[in-house]
């Protein structure tokens, strides 16, 4: 009897279809157990959802998105998925400002967010369309992959990029401080159940890539901005099993992130039936 893994891709708005492509062309370096295989399902029901044990939240626009998935009835089983039942969830430049707990330069009320990761973003930090780049980055997560401490760069597709403008305190509930800020909207707290989904929510977030030298460049427009201090180019980030990243992998050809997530998402399946 084969037992089929399924990993969504959100479908609503956006890249979706070039991340399934890559994660077909990953799976052929993901092993898997005697007996079992990947699927992959473009996500734009509940039922589609609640079959996936991943889920990818791909780059397009974040309000079209939380837009779409309120009037889909698909934004509080978003939340469940990614809060309550904490499965592995990746999101892709709009996919993480969804995933972040608090976004700025956002007028109150016009934009919902999943939650999941405890940062404050920047939404469209580099500006516009017509400001997008291309650069490489260096991804030790990556390079520790295989053990062989080599130092490849990872070509990074920016376009209207957001970037985590700050790490934020670990909380269970609503990060009720930056709710105050001007221009700046939080994620609905969501409790976690189960002792698995609440050690991955009180992990610390850790910063997975950095964009360096970018800052100096925009070092006057950071400022006017009135963006904190602290700001910094942080181009990808992780907290537990949720990750996050500015810029789209799915835009390129290079299938090691996807290559790398998809282990992840094996390995928590694994740990999950050795505690059963």
């Amino acid at each position: 009897m084969t037992i089929d893994i399924a990993v969504g891709v959100l479908a609503l708005q956006g890249a979706f279809y070039e991340h399934v492509e890559l994660l077909r062309q990953a799976a052929t370096e993901v092993a898997l157990n005697d007996g079992q295989r990947w699927e992959f399902v473009e996500v734009r029901t509940t039922q589609e959802l609640e079959r996936c044990e991943g889920l990818i939240i791909p780059g397009g626009e974040s309000t079209s998105v939380s837009l779409v998935a309120a009037r889909s009835n698909m934004l509080e089983p978003l939340r469940d998925f990614v809060k309550v039942r904490r499965k592995p969830t990746w999101g892709t430049c709009a996919g993480l400002i969804l995933l972040a707990e608090s976004a700025n330069r956002t007028k109150k009320g016009g934009q919902d967010l999943i939650g999941g990761l405890d940062v404050r973003v920047n939404r469209n930090y580099f500006g516009r369309q017509t400001e997008s780049f291309e650069t490489p980055l260096a991804l030790p997560f990556l390079n520790s992959r295989n053990g062989e401490g080599r130092n490849d760069m990872f070509n990074g597709i920016f376009i209207r990029a957001p970037v985590v403008e700050k790490l934020l305190p670990v909380v269970q509930g609503e990060q009720t401080g930056e709710g105050a800020l001007d221009e700046t909207v939080i994620a609905p707290a969501k409790e976690a159940e189960g002792e698995r989904a609440k050690k991955q929510v009180l992990r610390p977030v850790e910063v997975m890539a950095t964009l360096p030298g970018r800052s100096r460049t925009l070092r006057g427009k950071v400022a006017a901005l009135g963006m904190a201090d602290e700001v910094g180019d942080i181009v990808a980030v992780k907290q537990g099993n949720v990750f996050g990243t500015s810029f789209h992998p799915e835009l390129t050809e290079d299938v090691r992130i996807h290559v790398w997530w998809l282990e992840q998402v094996r390995d928590m399946l694994d740990n999950q039936d050795q505690d059963r």
